[in-house]
């Protein structure tokens, strides 16, 4: 009788993708762009093939850890949020490509997304600290910081400015894990232009596409606390200082402010953050601030990607 090959079932491979979606893995894997260009701009060239596959294990599995972490203490708002109808007309939003917040859905235990979160943050923890125990120490200040940030959802709209710190962590942490003793204005540069992207280009746009369901349940964000032309305000005012630093930072990196890099990447920011941030400034439509949400979520993998091409010329 001949034996029939093992073939992984579609059940299988359904569940995995409820644990990526938990996760929010495609947004996840543009966020690896982030501390891949901060250790290359330090660094100045490519470093060690160990570092390189140490480091993509390890930054690969925080952001799962982390990403996984908000839906978990997120879960019962997100649930409220879904009971009330939300997270409607989300279908070109980035974070929705998978399946939103499948733990709030019920498609996944709480106890399965605690294990699942448990082992990648586990796996994050080691690789850091075969980098740089600093990194380690980073990761868990973010983790700490995210946490936080989910918990103030009601209490103040400044929780934002938290969030804008646990966006640069894993960046920061690159950086050291290069280089253990890097160059302090290298990272206050580092830290105020990934800063502002997250403010302008992720975070208040997020608000902004669920201003409604957040409404509804006495949410305290900027949008609504601000109004939306405060906040719109204060989108377009961050992505342009998001941009201009960008520039100084290149000034302090060790790959230099060479003209192509210069002008590619103030491109690339014109682009992705700029235009559409100026868009949602004159519009006021929540579909713009969708559409600037998913661009900006590009900006760090284009300033890698130039940077790279630039490193290896």
């Amino acid at each position: 009788m001949t034996a029939v090959p093992a073939q992984t079932s579609p059940s299988a491979l359904n569940r995995l993708k409820l644990f990526f979606a938990l996760s929010r893995t495609p947004h996840g894997l543009l966020d690896m762009a982030t501390p891949a260009v901060a250790a290359l701009l330090w660094h100045g060239s490519f470093p060690g093939l160990r570092i390189i596959l140490v480091g993509l294990i390890t930054v690969f599995a925080g952001y799962t850890a982390v990403y996984a972490l908000n839906d978990l203490v997120d879960h019962r708002v997100d649930r409220k949020k879904l009971k009330r109808g939300g997270f409607r007309n989300t279908e070109s939003y980035l974070d929705a490509m998978l399946i939103r917040h499948p733990l709030a859905q019920g498609l996944l235990t709480f106890k399965q997304a605690v294990l699942w979160t448990a082992c990648w943050a586990l796996l994050t923890l080691l690789g850091a600290y075969l980098l740089n125990p600093v990194c380690a120490i980073i990761f868990l200040a973010a983790c700490l910081l995210e946490t936080i940030y989910c918990l103030m959802w009601r209490t103040s709209h400044l929780r934002t400015l938290i969030m804008g710190a646990v966006k640069t962590s894993g960046a920061m942490a690159a950086v050291f894990a290069v280089d253990p003793r890097p160059s302090l204005p290298f990272l206050v540069l580092l830290f105020l232009w990934l800063f502002f992207w997250e403010i302008g280009g992720q975070n208040i746009p997020a608000d902004w596409t669920d201003i409604e369901e957040d409404r509804s349940l006495k949410a305290t964000t900027i949008p609504l606390r601000l109004g939306l032309g405060r906040a719109n305000a204060i989108v377009l005012f961050s992505l342009i200082l998001a941009v201009a630093l960008n520039g100084l930072l290149l000034g302090f990196s060790r790959v230099g402010t060479k003209l192509p890099l210069v002008a590619l990447s103030a491109t690339a920011g014109l682009y992705l953050l700029l235009i559409p941030a100026y868009r949602l400034f004159k519009t006021r439509q929540r579909p713009q601030a969708s559409i600037l949400f998913n661009r900006a979520s590009y900006y760090p993998l284009s300033v890698l990607v130039v940077v790279g091409i630039i490193v290896m010329i």
